[in-house]
């Protein structure tokens, strides 16, 4: 009997051929399909049906000038005349705000420094443009200004008021210290004086406060001096410095009758004040043999 041929491997090696041809075009149809849908999506190119050149051609400096025809016209703005001199500030005060909000410090300060050049002697400018660099917390460049300032204008006082002031609301008490020591050198009125006493009584430096009043009446020997000085020793409660204030600036006063009767009313009014009435008509005594009857009508009111 004749025996059959198993096929089976055959078989199986056919199969997995017709899998594969039949994987591959299918993959083949999907790329053709995603070929398509990018080629479709592709914009199609236009088509000029008619070449032929227009009758009426247009120009590109037709173009320009209908684009300037059709342009909004420009907004100026009114003119002003300007009648006063208020009037004159008050547009200058807004340019210059106008100016300022813009933002250029750079340029800002260009044009500070070109005002200067021609108008250094003007300390209004000098407090108008430090104030423009402490308005935008610029702290040195304020501090500049103030120090070229006050060497430049010893004798204005209010550029020294600024200039501490300034360094005061910083903080920095020292250096406003310094700032009055400077001052002081050029020898101020007694209003620059007696704000250095405040200044220092204000943070309780009392003894430094003491030593202001000393050079105060020192440089500034008159009775308001003295009694000054006088009346800050009584606030703190030293009335046996005060009456030797007053002992020392009848010794060293210095002017006419007017400041000697200022002064005895003074130091006569503090004793009356302390209870020592004994003293207080002792002074007005001295006072009334030292000034002539004519220039003393002020004690004999109050005899």
């Amino acid at each position: 009997m004749r025996c059959r041929r198993d096929s089976s491997p055959d078989r199986f090696r056919l199969a997995g051929f017709l899998l594969k041809r039949e994987q591959q075009q299918k993959k083949d149809k999907n790329t053709k399909v995603s070929v398509c849908e990018k080629e479709s999506k592709l914009p199609r190119p236009t088509r000029v049906k008619n070449k032929s050149p227009e009758a009426v051609q247009i120009t590109a400096e037709q173009l320009l000038r209908e684009a300037r025809e059709r342009q909004e016209p420009e907004v100026l703005p009114s003119e002003h005349s300007i009648t006063d001199s208020t009037e004159l500030s008050d547009y200058r005060l807004r340019r210059r705000k106008e100016f300022e909000d813009r933002k250029d410090y750079a340029r800002a300060r260009s044009v500070w420094e070109r005002a200067l050049k021609d108008h250094h002697r003007n300390h209004a400018l000098w407090v108008k443009y430090a104030e423009s660099e402490m308005k935008n917390k610029f702290v040195n460049s304020a501090r500049h200004v103030w120090d070229r300032a006050v060497y430049l204008l010893p004798r204005v006082d209010l550029l020294w008021y600024k200039y501490s002031h300034m360094e005061e609301m910083l903080g920095n008490i020292a250096g406003a210290r310094q700032i009055f020591e400077r001052w002081m050198n050029w020898s101020p009125d007694q209003q620059g004086w007696l704000s250095f006493a405040k200044f220092e009584l204000r943070y309780n430096e009392t003894e430094r406060a003491r030593s202001i009043y000393e050079r105060f009446f020192l440089c500034h020997p008159k009775a308001s001096s003295f009694i000054r000085y006088a009346e800050f020793e009584v606030k703190c409660g030293e009335v046996s410095r005060a009456r030797d204030v007053y002992e020392r600036a009848m010794e060293k006063l210095e002017g006419g009758y007017e400041e000697a009767e200022m002064l005895y009313l003074a130091f006569a009014e503090f004793e009356q004040g302390c209870n020592e009435f004994q003293r207080a008509r002792v002074i007005y005594k001295f006072a009334l043999d030292h000034i002539p009857i004519g220039r003393a009508e002020e004690l004999y009111t109050r005899l």
